[in-house]
Order: structure tokens, then C-alpha cells, then sequence
């Protein structure tokens, strides 16, 4: 045991010392010199910030393309473990990649033939039955029940709504949002096409750049940091698809829950589910709110019995269905997967939201397995 009198010895030598004193004067020094030349120097930061200006702009330009990109890879990382389980049967890994693409291609024809018509056709009579539903709520049971105030106020509300839809501005608006969403439509369509040619790309030479990614990294690492890539792609992809299956199941429940009921529009509700409840973890309590007030308007007792039928589908869907689709995936903290899903969408819409869970996935992995323990080595 040491004295606490004795006095601590430095293992910084001499030598040290008088390097890091002399080449304190130096960097001062060098300062110095850039303020005697304050023209040179005053040029030389006006460059780089109109050059910094210039690359921002031109990020902005191509950010469209940018998220086909994020959105191409991330597909591709989704759909390599499908692959890769192709290639554990005596696949080849062409004819894997051929197999997954045809079995997509074989569900979206499925979904533009039996689900997107009575989509389609469900709301147009969704828009037509707007004003018959709006005159009829004076008539109803539970407008009836309601205290005379309260009738009061509703009725006021609609007044309101329907001088609004009727004004001029509102209708021009309405219009440039029909054709707004026509464009949009069209423009969805060809991206989709950009984004399926890349990932069918990104996905046939994932294996070759994960090697290349490997080579950069000095010899030592390149095993760790191969099992580290490994599995944020593999946590990636479970993350992709059990979001897939599990909105899936939330459609078919929602679909089954509005024909048992007999509530109206089961396929459009059905199709708003699977992409509401594509957002990670408040997904389903935002479409199970936003369903209960919709199926008010068709009838209180049908609306209670749904409110209820999918809060027992929730309970079970994060105690018994989640848990075995989203075994390999990471768990993360539900403020975590919050804060992510707020960013995402600020940053890039639908699927900044999308995404947000497999990248806060990957973020946590890489502290756990990396940043932790090299904290843990410092003491």
C-alpha cells in the first residue's frame, strides 16, 4: 500500500513536456500570421462558405433522389434475410433474389386487383355519403341523448363546416387537392419504379460491398466489424419485415373486426390501418383512435364494440403477436422510438417515420457493442 504522504510521480517524461511547451508558441505563432494577412484570410472562409453553400444547395437539389436511395437500401436490407434463408436451402442467390422480387410483384398485382377497386370505390361513396351523414346527425339516437347544450354547440359546428365547404376558397382548394393528389399519384407510381430497379441492384450486390466496407477497416478489426455489420443488418431486416407482417395482421384484424360489426368501408379502413400502423409502437392506439371516432358516425353501440374488440387486439398484439414476429430485432426504449419517429418525419415525411425504427436500432447496437465497452476500458 502506498503512503498518501509520498508524493504522486507523473509518467509524462521531460521530453514530453518541452515538446508540448514549444509547440504552443508555434500554433500562436500561426495564428498571428493569419491575422497580418486578414485579405488572404477573410478570402480564404468567404470560399469555403459559399462552397459550403454551394454543396447544401446542390444536397437539396438531388434529396428526392437521395431518399430513393435511403429508402432502395433500406428494402434491401429488409429483404436480404428472405434471401439468405433461400440461399441456406441450396438456393443460388440470383435466383433467391428472382424468387423474393416475383413473390412481390405477385402481391402487388394482388393488391391492384382485389384490394385497390373497392378502395377506390369505397371512397367515392365515402365522399357522396359526407353530406347524407351530416344531415342525419340531427336525427340520431346518440344526438338525441345529448344534453340540450351540447346539441347546441354541434349544430353550431356543423353550420360552421358546411358554410366553410360551400365558400369559394374552399372549393378551389379542394380542386387544386384533387389534382395535387392526381400528380401526386403518378409521380408515386414512377418512383416506385426507381426504387424497385435500385433495390433489386442494391440487394444483388449487398454481399460485394459488405466485403469491400470490410477491407477499409484495418486487418484487426475487420472480424469484429464484420459481426457488427451483421447484425444491425439483421436487425434492420427483422425490423422491416416483422413492421410488414404486423401491419398485415392489423389490416386483416380490422377488415374481419368492421364486417363482423357491420360498420361501413372495411377495405379502405383496412388499408388505413396497414399504413398507420406502419409507425413504430403508436401506430395502432393512433388508428384505434382515429377508428372509434369514425364509427360514431355510423352507430355508438357499433363504435363501442369496436373501441373495444381492437383494445383487446392491441393487448395482444404487444404481449403475444410483436414479441414473436420482432424476436431478432433490437428492443429500444418506447421514448427512444418517439423521438426517433418525431425526427424521421421532420426530416423526411412518411419515410424519415419508416425508417426511424431500424436506425434507431442500429444506433443503439453500435453504443452498446462499441462505445459502452470502450468507456468501460477507461479508468
Amino acid at each position: 500500500m502506498t503512503d498518501p504522504a509520498e508524493p504522486v510521480v507523473s509518467s509524462v517524461s521531460p521530453e514530453e513536456v518541452v515538446a508540448v511547451a514549444q509547440e504552443r508558441p508555434r500554433r500562436f505563432s500561426k495564428v498571428l500570421a493569419g491575422l497580418d494577412h486578414p485579405l488572404a484570410t477573410g478570402f480564404l472562409v468567404t470560399i469555403g462558405v459559399l462552397a459550403a453553400l454551394v454543396l447544401g444547395s446542390a444536397i437539396g437539389s438531388i434529396s428526392t433522389i437521395l431518399v430513393y436511395i435511403v429508402l432502395a437500401m433500406f428494402l434491401a436490407v429488409g429483404l436480404d434475410p428472405i434471401v439468405r434463408m433461400l440461399e441456406r436451402h441450396k438456393v443460388k442467390r440470383g435466383a433467391g433474389i428472382a424468387i423474393v422480387f416475383a413473390g412481390f410483384a405477385l402481391v402487388m398485382v394482388a393488391f391492384f386487383v382485389f384490394v385497390l377497386p373497392p378502395v377506390v370505390a369505397q371512397i367515392v361513396q365515402l365522399v357522396q355519403a359526407i353530406p347524407e351523414l351530416v344531415e342525419n346527425i340531427p336525427q340520431s339516437e346518440w344526438f338525441a341523448r345529448l344534453a340540450p347544450d351540447a346539441q347546441v354547440a354541434v349544430l353550431g359546428a356543423l353550420e360552421q363546416i358546411a358554410e366553410w365547404v360551400s365558400a369559394p376558397s374552399t372549393l378551389a382548394a379542394l380542386g387544386g387537392g384533387v389534382l395535387a393528389v392526381g400528380v401526386g399519384f403518378v409521380a408515386a407510381i414512377s418512383a416506385s419504379f426507381v426504387v424497385i430497379a435500385l433495390t433489386l441492384y442494391f440487394l444483388a450486390s449487398l454481399t460485394a460491398a459488405k466485403r469491400a466496407f470490410y477491407d477499409l477497416a484495418p486487418a484487426h478489426s475487420r472480424v469484429r466489424l464484420a459481426d457488427l455489420t451483421e447484425r444491425i443488418t439483421d436487425s434492420v431486416g427483422s425490423a422491416l419485415i416483422g413492421s410488414v407482417i404486423l401491419s398485415s395482421i392489423n389490416a386483416a384484424v380490422v377488415f374481419v373486426l368492421h364486417v363482423v360489426i357491420g360498420l361501413p368501408f372495411p377495405a379502405l379502413m383496412a388499408v388505413i390501418a396497414f399504413v398507420v400502423t406502419l409507425i413504430p409502437l403508436f401506430g395502432s392506439v393512433i388508428f384505434w383512435i382515429f377508428a372509434s371516432i369514425i364509427a360514431l358516425f355510423t352507430s355508438p353501440e357499433q363504435a363501442l364494440i369496436f373501441f373495444i374488440a381492437y383494445l383487446v387486439y392491441i393487448q395482444i398484439e404487444s404481449y403475444v403477436v410483436s414479441p414473436r414476429v420482432m424476436n431478432k430485432a433490437i428492443e429500444i426504449p418506447a421514448a427512444l422510438v418517439l423521438i426517433g419517429a418525431l425526427a424521421g418525419g421532420a426530416l423526411a415525411g412518411i419515410v424519415g417515420v419508416l425508417v426511424a425504427l431500424p436506425v434507431m436500432a442500429s444506433i443503439l447496437l453500435i453504443i452498446r457493442e462499441v462505445v459502452v465497452p470502450r468507456q468501460n476500458l477507461k479508468v
